[in-house]
């Protein structure tokens, strides 16, 4: 005859290993969501707002210009002087001249730095080029 002495209390276990593989996947999941949400925000910008306009959802070949309150230029999240950017440009006009050009400025920031880029896009012939505003609140 066989006589268990084993406390039946101790056999119970919790498998930990599924709920730390569900931790992990959320713990990509938001990394790679938030670094898909860092691309516009090369810059502390204040939009202007307007009355008029419409929402634009990105492509994905879109070049995004950021143009700060003393005139630092952003392209595509990299500090670009006037040669890099037409650079850039010119490239890009290379690989399909349709390609969106979209210009977030600064509201206190002068229009000769937003002319500046959009006279970059043209003679570079990218000539999709849109300008980023806010909604009024």
């Amino acid at each position: 005859m066989k006589i268990e002495t084993k406390d039946p209390a101790a056999e119970l276990s919790l498998n930990l290993a599924p709920m730390i593989d569900v931790v992990f996947l959320l713990l990509i999941f938001f990394m790679v969501a938030t670094t898909f949400a860092t691309r516009e925000k090369a810059l502390d910008l204040d939009l202007p707002t307007t009355q008029s306009g419409e929402a634009s959802e990105g492509a994905p070949d879109e070049i995004l210009v950021e143009i700060g309150r003393d005139g630092v230029v952003v392209v595509n999240g990299e500090e670009a002087g006037a040669d890099r950017m037409r650079e850039i440009f010119a490239r890009a006009a290379r690989a399909n001249p349709d390609t969106p050009v979209t210009i977030r400025g600064d509201r206190a920031s002068q229009l000769h730095f937003v002319t500046g880029v959009m006279d970059a896009c043209g003679l570079a012939g990218l000539s999709d080029v849109g300008i980023m505003t806010r909604e009024p609140r």
